[in-house]
């Protein structure tokens, strides 16, 4: 057996004859294995080596800390026993694909409960947009008058400058009255809405379309001027979902929950 040198060609009988003469005439190998002490002369007996002893070198990051894993295997084990998925909830040992998912995941009824209290009823919600929802709709036993108009009007008196509120010319209360379609709007095959020409299998459900925020005016807007938001929703309970998304970061969840409570405070609010 020969031991060759891979820059000159030259053959010796032992090893250490071709070190010597590495060493002497600078002809060292220039490939080298990362995990083991092995070197060769060119890149394809590295990646053989490699290939064959599976001693690549580790790419695969975690995604919190600076460790490096030679698989996925490897690392999503590292990362699972220490908690150190980026989107990851300990708890309850679930990794989420972002960082929105798990917020929305935290900010749920799993994590955050049911201590949002509807100001009348005492009903319980896990969010101020479920809250809102539920007086705007009319949902409320103990507040029969309050839905989206009465709210609105309510809200409007206490913003004055409009911080949440649009300034409307001419605005007047929108019509509370339910409506109905009629016969008319069955083209054939469904119930239509004649304004943006959704389709329905049921005239219920046109009816439900008719009576939903779908059509009114976007009387609500995000008050985050500095940082050029420019959003503006149906409802108080889509203003309040979206500052809960924190998508625009004005304000964070908690205070979201906290800012409600006090707009929705019953001893202010027209209840009957």
């Amino acid at each position: 057996m020969y031991y060759e040198c891979g820059i000159c060609d030259r053959a010796f009988a032992t090893p250490r004859g071709r070190t010597q003469h590495a060493n002497s005439t600078g002809h060292h190998p220039q490939y080298d294995c990362d995990y083991c002490d092995d070197e060769f002369y060119d890149s394809n007996e590295e990646y053989d080596h490699k290939e064959t002893y599976g001693h690549w070198s580790p790419n695969i990051k975690c995604e919190t800390c600076s460790l490096l894993f030679r698989s996925d295997a490897e690392a999503n084990r590292h990362m699972q026993q220490h908690g150190h998925y980026k989107n990851y909830c300990k708890p309850c040992d679930k990794h989420f694909g972002n960082e929105n998912n798990l917020r929305q995941h935290l900010n749920s009824r799993v994590h955050r409960g049911q201590n949002m209290q509807c100001p009348f009823c005492k009903t319980g919600f896990t969010t101020a947009s479920g809250v809102s929802h539920h007086l705007e709709t009319g949902s409320c036993p103990r507040a029969p008058s309050l839905n989206r108009e009465t709210l609105l009007r309510a809200i409007r008196e206490r913003d004055p400058g409009g911080l949440i509120t649009n300034k409307m010319i001419g605005w007047r209360d929108e019509q509370v009255g339910q409506y109905e379609a009629t016969s008319r709007a069955w083209n054939g095959m469904f119930w239509e809405c004649y304004l943006c020409h959704c389709e329905f299998s049921s005239q219920v459900g046109l009816n439900q379309h008719l009576n939903s925020p779908r059509h009114k005016d976007k009387v609500y807007k995000c008050p985050n001027k500095r940082g050029g938001c420019e959003k503006v929703f149906v409802s108080l309970a889509a203003l309040f979902s979206h500052l809960e998304s924190e998508s625009c970061s004005f304000m964070r969840f908690e205070q979201v929950q906290q800012q409600a409570t006090r707009i929705l405070d019953s001893g202010r609010m027209i209840s009957n």
